[in-house]
């Protein structure tokens, strides 16, 4: 017999084993348990699906166990990896949109797919900018407006407003009568807008402020003021200013500026925002890891669903695929695959090698069937009991995760290595901005 043979009888007992009537009373115990919190975890509905489709899964669920439910569970997670995400840059021409697109994307000037810049008249019809590891999310700069080709009146006519999920409107200088026709009309149709006055740091360096950490925080308070009551004079209510440098994503309001866009995104694409963002600090890669966390256990389910599955090896073969997609997927979210690696050091102006050597994971290359086994090994060395898997974020489903070992197996692994693949995004990211804290 194989090695590879006898790490998959071995596993398979060990399946065995957590099903066990000893484990399976264990886990009526969990679900007894967890269901008396049910009440409170609607409260917060810390998943994808709305209250109806969480009702129904429960429903289902108890109609017809856990193969009536993975319909569902299987849509779901197509609709994540499917969900579309479109966000319009716009604003007078010069403004730097183009930059402020590649900084938002980890892409500098020159790269693979990165917006064009122009010193002159700029773009002259909607360009779309795929995000370089989630071709789903688009940024699309728009002409500017105001220019000869595109006055204000027929700008607002011919781009298609409607089919964008938020508008960033870069301002200049100083605020313009084309500023806020955009505003108001974005208002009109009902879309969420936020301002952005680009450039902060030609404002310090040409007003003689310029110092080493660009904290003259009097100096960005008279901006900020300045465009905010500009704004309000010209009848925008309550307008968020957000002062950036594309040049300099880490410092300024760029932070916030994320945190807004994330606050007015529903469930979904808030979840799709998030993965896109580039891991400028540590505050990112946590907010990766929350994100991807609320996938693990559909994931689980399937592979619980697949495991009632009556053929002799057929569950645990379909396991190692849902690992291996799984740790795929979130390798290249939490940027840790090649081609994000290098985009990284280029931006951070560091070697690639030097961001590679902090890489401690046995999950970078090619994942194998071996490697899950070894993985599967240290989780059947802790002898995991159904009640230590009483994990916190589960939604208001709790009586799905009574099915046993494939779903004990299957999210207790994701959620290992979901922590190993973030601990290791966040020494790569304090190795790139030489980061000396511990959190953000």
């Amino acid at each position: 017999m194989s090695e590879f043979s006898h790490c998959l009888n071995s596993l398979f007992l060990f399946k065995f084993w957590m099903c066990s009537k000893h484990s399976f009373q264990k886990v009526k115990s969990f679900i007894r348990s967890f269901t008396s919190r049910d009440q409170m975890a609607q409260s917060s509905n810390p998943s994808f699906f709305s209250q109806e489709e969480l009702n129904k899964l429960k429903s289902d669920f108890k109609k017809g166990g856990l193969e009536a439910v993975t319909q569902l569970i299987q849509k779901k997670l197509k609709e994540l990896d499917n969900t579309e995400l479109n966000i319009a840059v716009t604003g007078e021409a010069g403004t730097g949109k183009s930059t402020f697109i590649n900084a938002m994307t980890g892409l500098q000037s020159g790269d693979e797919g990165a917006a064009v810049s122009s010193s002159t008249e700029g773009t002259m019809e909607s360009t779309g900018y795929k995000h370089p590891n989630l071709p789903n999310v688009c940024f699309w700069d728009l002409p500017g407006i105001g220019t000869i080709k595109f006055p204000a009146d027929k700008y607002l006519k011919k781009m298609k407003f409607k089919i964008y999920d938020f508008f960033i409107i870069i301002l200049a200088d100083r605020v313009t009568e084309n500023d806020v026709r955009l505003a108001k009309e974005m208002k009109r149709l009902g879309k969420n807008f936020y301002f952005i006055r680009s450039k902060i740091d030609n404002a310090f360096h040409s007003n003689g402020k310029q110092s080493g950490k660009f904290d003259d925080e009097e100096e960005l308070e008279k901006i900020r003021s300045y465009c905010v009551r500009s704004l309000e004079e010209a009848r925008i209510s309550s307008p968020s200013v957000f002062l950036i440098s594309s040049f300099f994503p880490s410092q300024y309001d760029f932070n916030l500026l994320n945190k807004a866009l994330v606050n007015g995104l529903p469930n979904i694409k808030k979840n799709v925002y998030i993965l896109a963002l580039p891991n400028l600090n540590l505050e990112t890669v946590q907010k990766k890891k929350e994100e991807l966390k609320k996938r693990v256990w559909m994931l689980a389910t399937l592979s619980g669903a697949l495991g009632a599955v009556p053929i002799p090896g057929f569950s645990l073969g379909c396991d190692i695929g849902i690992l291996i997609g799984g740790i795929i997927q979130f390798r290249k979210c939490l940027g840790l695959d090649d081609a994000s690696l290098q985009r990284l050091a280029k931006r951070a102006g560091k070697p690639v090698e030097d961001l590679k050597a902090v890489v401690k994971t046995p999950l970078m290359g090619e994942i194998t069937p071996d490697i899950i086994n070894r993985l599967s090994w240290g989780v059947a060395a802790l002898a995991i009991s159904a009640l230590e898997l009483a994990l916190d974020g589960i939604p208001v489903i709790g009586s799905i995760f009574g099915a046993g070992s494939s779903f004990l197996m299957t999210y207790k692994l994701l959620i290992d290595v979901l922590n190993d693949l973030t601990e290791n995004a966040q020494r790569v990211v304090k190795a790139a901005f030489d980061l000396q804290q511990t959190s953000i």
